[in-house]
């Protein structure tokens, strides 16, 4: 079969069944936020209007919501309003859920985007690195130090880093993402620094063992030894050849670890008070916000199906070993 029509072929049955996926988790998703103790109603409403109101007014605020309607049914609308476009509205900010997570999306992307590369970079020179001098200090010291980039929690390492990079030494800010009247490139740079290279860190641990893994594989491969038979020196045999071959699986690594990414955002945002998505899940989440809640779930969600697609279709183009059929 043609590769284009094979390659089109498989796009269809992944988006098939991705929307199967998308529906069940939507599901899942919509029931769990709603069955989660706490009344938005008392959340949101001031507690002199809630007393002089009574019963009443929690039943006319409920119904404005669309709370007082059964879950399956309130499930299917949303599920109406979100196939034509419509994500509802914030019960905290009364605005349009699509409007407050795009105001959020921007900080979060620069955040995990710069934390990517730092992770890519560093994992691709220590992984090279441990490699070449395999087992020898520097090989294990590299594996010492990309176990504790795995082992310790982001949000450790993020107030470490305040405390001896913003306190202590004051090279950088501790929190934010801008200075209150600058606010220019500078000065968001600034406060990138330390979130970013912290977010990196956590990534680039796996990473760097992927990395010195393939390219161990690789170096022992038949190609190599025949191109130095042919006279190739080190320094081409290692950038390219073996380590060309040896990042093509770190695709589908790096396009898995997007949504885990994210997830590590979250708590990297907290500590430095990044206003990015994932501080404003944990606020929604403590205001029993719950149409916000359910919209950056489902961010997620499809964040999650979209790499899993995009790792597949890389890995075959960049291997033209791996069929689609």
């Amino acid at each position: 079969m043609d590769p284009g029509r094979l390659m089109l072929a498989y796009l269809v049955r992944r988006l098939l069944t991705n929307a199967a996926v998308f529906l069940l988790i939507s599901a899942g998703v919509f029931l769990l936020v709603r069955a989660a103790p706490g009344d938005p109603v008392r959340m949101m409403v001031d507690p002199e209007r809630m007393a002089s109101g009574g019963p009443a007014f929690v039943a006319a605020k409920r119904a404005e919501l669309g709370l007082d309607r059964p879950v399956l049914v309130t499930y299917g609308i949303w599920l109406r309003d979100v196939l034509g476009g419509d994500l509802g509205h914030s019960f905290v900010s009364r605005r349009p859920v699509a409007e407050v997570l795009g105001e959020r999306m921007g900080p979060t992307v620069l955040l995990m985007g710069t934390a990517l590369a730092i992770g890519l970079v560093l994992a691709v020179a220590a992984g090279t690195l441990a490699a070449i001098r395999r087992n020898t200090a520097v090989d294990y010291a590299t594996t010492v130090a990309g176990l504790g980039m795995i082992s310790v929690p982001s949000f450790f390492v993020g107030i470490a880093a305040i405390y001896l990079f913003s306190l202590r030494l004051g090279w950088v800010p501790s929190s934010g993402m801008s200075t209150p009247g600058d606010g220019g490139g500078a000065d968001i740079l600034a406060h990138l620094v330390l979130p970013a290279a912290v977010l990196g860190l956590s990534i680039a641990g796996p990473f760097t063992r992927y990395v010195r893994a393939g390219l161990l594989a690789e170096l022992g491969a038949d190609y190599v030894r025949t191109a130095e038979a042919k006279g190739a020196g080190p320094g081409r045999v290692l950038m390219r050849h073996a380590l060309r071959n040896a990042l093509v699986p770190l695709i589908t690594v790096v396009m898995i670890s997007v949504p885990q990414l994210l997830a590590g955002a979250v708590a990297v945002e907290q500590v430095f008070a990044w206003p990015g998505m994932g501080q404003l899940a944990v606020s929604s989440i403590g205001q029993l916000d719950h149409p916000v809640v359910i919209g950056f779930a489902m961010f997620v969600a499809v964040l999650v199906l979209v790499c899993n697609l995009a790792a597949d279709l890389l890995y075959a183009v960049a291997d033209p070993r791996i069929s689609l059929s």
